[in-house]
């Protein structure tokens, strides 16, 4: 493969560059005809994707229908958070590649992964408070890309037994991902073994290109589904090279700057790709990148202590010594804070449905907002019910609240159990959190869980934040 880069370079006419493709094809063809395994193609709209669709599409095309047996799934991954503009153009493609496919006659089928509701990036940042992702923690990952892709794969190998999954990765994409392919490519063939899911191998047939092969094949051989890559190209231009693949592992680096990434993507400090979508005259986005930005600002370790709760999510207050120093290990953010970011969020959601209204871009769902009400109302002691008033003062609209879904206590009897919890010296939490313990079970003809409930409440870390922000010396 190496070689035929190599004379790929030296290519000087028409002639050349269709023996030199024809000569991929055969190999495409060769490996998906050696056994009966399925491919599963990680397909992103990014030019590495495409041009190994298109290469994997144009190789199968030339074979007789007959032995054309094997499946091919080509799986685009929606975070929920995927930028606007890149959504309608995945979707577009789908329906172009399955329509190609059934005209054709070609085992195609283009499908999207995306997250389980509860795993979504709003329902863990404002549901659970769960900080913004950064270069150490990027929880997102996980949630958002690689369980997704993976869970699809699962069911594949349930079914099929063992599955192909084919790659747009390139050695020359970054460091970090060369290293990891050399890896696993020391197996010594074209299939190399996938890093965490059994039964699964990966081919990566242009993983010796460069950027300027990718982009001549894809300008000199036309899409066989029909879309036009001088789209793809013009979408490109002026912004950072790169696309967020489908992510199979961690070894992929963040791919914020990319205009195939997610929009939230804090990881990164700018987001050179947005920026570039407005400067080039998608100035309705200008309210998706705000808001990013101010994800970002409120990274500042500054504001921590501000917007971050004392107790982790299992309740413990937790500590690590640095320089001899001890030092905090901040939890989630507080239910105060979560609050101002779900209002900006659905404010942002309102510019950008007046800057464009044909769009009609959701960006976070009504599905996502009932799952954050019920972890406010019974992780957070939201007696108040917060979540459908900031929901009407911001939009003017009622949410779809199911029946009888709430038969707690309200704000009334919330301030009450303050005044009541300031004059004992009581945290307000701590009783918040017996009533809602007691309230789950009460009704039940078999109550024996309310004492391990209560248990596990009382042996939380029940520090007051000034106690805490003593003995750290802040």
């Amino acid at each position: 493969m190496v070689e035929a880069i190599s004379k790929m370079k030296t290519i000087q006419n028409e002639v050349d560059a269709e023996e030199y493709y024809e000569k991929l094809y055969q190999k495409v063809q060769n490996i998906y005809l050696a056994d009966n395994r399925p491919w599963v193609i990680g397909y992103s709209g990014g030019k590495d994707s495409t041009a190994t669709l298109q290469l994997v599409w144009s190789s199968l095309k030339k074979l007789p229908r007959e032995k054309l047996k094997k499946k091919i799934y080509v799986i685009s991954s929606d975070t929920f958070v995927e930028t606007p503009v890149i959504v309608d153009y995945i979707d577009c493609i789908h329906d172009s590649i399955n329509e190609a496919a059934r005209e054709q006659n070609l085992p195609f089928e283009a499908v999207k992964v995306t997250p389980k509701f509860e795993d979504t990036f709003w329902v863990n940042l404002i549901g659970k408070g769960y900080p913004a992702p950064y270069s150490k923690f990027r929880w997102c990952t996980d949630r958002l890309k690689i369980e997704p892709a993976n869970r699809f794969i699962t069911t594949k190998i349930a079914h099929y037994g063992e599955v192909i999954v084919v790659l747009g990765a390139r050695f020359s994409e970054s460091p970090s991902r060369s290293g990891s392919m050399k890896k696993r490519r020391k197996v010594g063939n074209d299939l190399t073994r996938h890093s965490s899911l059994a039964n699964a191998w990966v081919y990566t047939p242009i993983e010796d290109w460069y950027t300027e092969e990718v982009w001549e094949y894809l300008i000199s051989v036309p899409s066989p589904w029909g879309s036009n890559n001088n789209d793809l190209l013009n979408m490109y231009k002026n912004a950072q090279e790169g696309e967020c693949p489908l992510v199979i592992d961690k070894s992929s680096p963040p791919c914020g700057n990319s205009r195939f990434g997610c929009w939230t993507c804090t990881v990164v400090q700018r987001d050179v790709s947005m920026e570039s979508m407005i400067n080039s005259g998608e100035q309705w986005l200008k309210p998706l990148l705000d808001y990013r930005n101010w994800l970002v600002s409120i990274g500042d370790p500054d504001f921590k202590k501000n917007i971050r709760s004392i107790q982790r999510r299992n309740g413990k207050i937790q500590y690590m010594e640095i320089n001899g120093k001890t030092k905090l290990i901040w939890g989630p953010y507080t239910l105060q804070f979560r609050r101002k970011i779900l209002k900006k969020l659905l404010e942002t959601q309102l510019a950008i449905q007046k800057n464009k209204p044909e769009a009609n871009t959701i960006l976070i769902s009504e599905k996502e907002l009932l799952i954050i009400r019920q972890l406010w109302l019974f992780e957070e002691g939201d007696w108040e019910d917060s979540l459908p008033s900031i929901y009407e003062n911001v939009t003017g609209s009622t949410l779809d609240l199911p029946k009888d879904d709430w038969a707690g206590m309200g704000g009334l009897e919330l301030s009450i159990l303050k005044n009541i919890c300031k004059e004992n010296n009581v945290p307000i939490k701590l009783l918040t959190e017996l009533f809602d313990a007691e309230r789950k079970q009460h009704g039940m003809s078999r109550r024996s869980e309310i004492f391990n409930d209560i248990d596990r409440i009382l042996k939380k870390d029940w520090l007051s934040q000034e106690e805490v922000f003593k003995k750290i010396g802040i």
